[in-house]
């Protein structure tokens, strides 16, 4: 019986090391937030029995044996400029100049730090085979090239929704009446100006990134990756013809929108009814509050110490007249004239605090992760965009009921009070938060089990090129149908052109003819 059993055991082991994969996850963005939405996917696929081998910025402390960390040099911020920007001086940029001054220069600076730090050179030097590669879509794209090193299929992640580059790239519907850019502001989407302004800044972003950006990043990734095969695809290639897509999305809250087969929302990744638990001090502060917390915080890359001093004392002297405790993510040891209701940590366990009973409103920035998060615990918000995707993210927010959009340059005492009041004392907010709490839960599978299956199924089906667009394969005149309508039109116009002809002779021919030399009509 014992030899039965060890037998049985061997040949289960040998099945979970035959269906075990190579993976390799490129997540080297210096977001926080980004990482901790990130890092669940690749340690599930670890846990499941995968090898996994991650480049990433921040390195978890105890990983499972089979999640092998290459860690970038520590100098991003040096190659950044040397210090965290505030974001609060730029609020008022377009998306345009946010491009242009951030994300086009920053994402290639980045890039070029993570190719050229030392464990990335030493493992890119050395023999690798992986049976997948993994990477994160945000101003990245040279780290693309190394699906074509290993001779993988590719999959991206995104940490935010919807992305119109890539819809372009792999003939994915647009859909620009209904799905707003995502790094656009646009207060009025379904309006005519919004739609237009919609269109012009899809088109804009895509020609600068196709014909501009990504023409930099292949110079970046021929200079740093070795070793490369001939030919050697462009990025955009590699792009168009990407295996699977996860993005951060879910249409219980996000607007319903078309996808391919291989383009799937896992909105929600990070979350699980699996909590963990709170630092005792944390807890004790959020069980004693028995009038409420208001939890408070502009994420990870914005940081409240850098607010304006007229934008501080404004929360202060709300928070002062409250009765609620107040949980304030403050980056400074000090927080002068700090009322005894508010308790300031560098860095708060945000999923951890939003899953406390007692928390009544979370004012945030909207970044998606946050915003995600209090969905999940059903959390009224009160948010304040300043950047990115936020102000679409809390507009969606207002649209649905569970939470105000507050403008930056609206904050002030009198509007905070208004505010927080109607959000606090209206319990129309925390019940739309319940109630989109549970339609963002209510699905046949959770968002990692999602994501992981869909991953598995790429890896199994060798890269399943059978759920792309097979209109990759065309032209765009073709795939747009451009020369079929040309031929409509035409026919249209000819048809018109021979109807007017024909009517011409024949009006020549039952029209009586004035014989103008004797001033008599002629019969014909």
């Amino acid at each position: 019986m014992y030899k039965d059993l060890f037998k049985l055991c061997l040949f289960l082991n040998f099945v979970i090391c035959c269906q075990s994969a190579n993976i390799l996850y490129l997540m080297a963005y210096i977001g926080k937030s980004q990482y901790i939405m990130l890092k669940p996917i690749g340690l599930e696929l670890a846990k499941r029995g995968h090898n996994v081998t991650v480049i990433t910025v921040f390195k978890e402390t105890d990983p499972p044996p089979n999640y092998h960390q290459v860690v970038v040099d520590d100098k991003i911020w040096d190659a950044m400029g040397g210090k965290r920007p505030s974001h609060f001086t730029s609020v008022d940029l377009s998306a345009e100049e946010r491009h242009n001054r951030f994300l086009w220069n920053g994402g290639l600076t980045l890039t070029e730090v993570v190719l050229n730090s030392t464990q990335v050179k030493e493992f890119l030097s050395a023999d690798h085979k992986f049976d997948v590669v993994i990477s994160e879509q945000f101003f990245q794209e040279a780290m693309y090239i190394l699906a074509h090193k290993y001779e993988a299929p590719l999959i991206l992640i995104t940490s935010y929704g919807n992305c119109m580059r890539h819809n372009i790239a792999t003939r994915n519907p647009l859909q620009l009446a209904t799905v707003v850019s995502e790094f656009l502001v646009v207060p009025e989407p379904g309006s005519f100006f919004g739609r237009l302004r919609n269109l012009y800044f899809t088109v804009y972003e895509y020609v600068w990134w196709r014909f501009w950006y990504l023409q930099k990043m292949d110079q970046l990734a021929a200079k740093y990756v070795p070793n490369l095969k001939e030919p050697v695809p462009s990025l955009y290639e590699i792009q168009k013809n990407v295996s699977l897509f996860l993005i951060n999305s879910h249409f219980s809250f996000d607007p319903p929108t078309a996808y391919l087969p291989n383009i799937v929302e896992i909105g929600g990744v990070h979350l699980s009814h699996k909590v963990p638990k709170l630092p005792q001090d944390l807890l004790k502060i959020l069980d004693e509050a028995t009038n409420g917390v208001v939890y408070m915080t502009f994420g990870s890359n914005i940081q409240s110490a850098m607010l304006p001093d007229d934008k501080k004392n404004a929360f202060l002297n709300v928070f002062r007249r409250l009765k609620l405790t107040v949980l304030w993510k403050w980056e400074d040891d000090r927080l002068e004239n700090k009322p005894d209701n508010v308790f300031i940590r560098k860095w708060l366990p945000q999923n951890e605090v939003l899953s406390h009973p007692n928390v009544k409103v979370f004012i945030s920035h909207g970044g998606l992760i946050g915003t995600q998060e209090a969905i999940y615990h059903g959390v009224p918000i009160i948010g304040i965009p300043i950047y990115g995707d936020q102000f679409n993210n809390l507009l969606q927010i207002q649209h649905a009921g569970l939470g105000k959009l507050l403008q930056f340059h609206d904050i002030n005492e009198h509007t905070l009070q208004e505010m927080l009041n109607e959000v606090l004392t209206n319990d129309t907010f925390k019940l739309k938060a319940k109630e989109m709490s549970a339609r963002f839960k209510d699905r046949p599978m959770s968002a990692l089990d999602t994501a992981i299956y869909w991953i598995e199924y790429v890896i199994r089906n060798k890269g399943a090129n059978y759920m792309k667009n097979p209109g990759l394969e065309m032209s765009w005149i073709a795939y747009y149908m451009l020369d079929v309508y040309a031929f409509i039109l035409l026919t249209v116009l000819s048809f018109v052109f021979l109807t007017l002809k024909i009517l011409r002779i024949l009006k020549g021919f039952v029209e009586p003819k004035r014989d103008f030399r004797n001033g008599k009509i002629k019969s014909n």
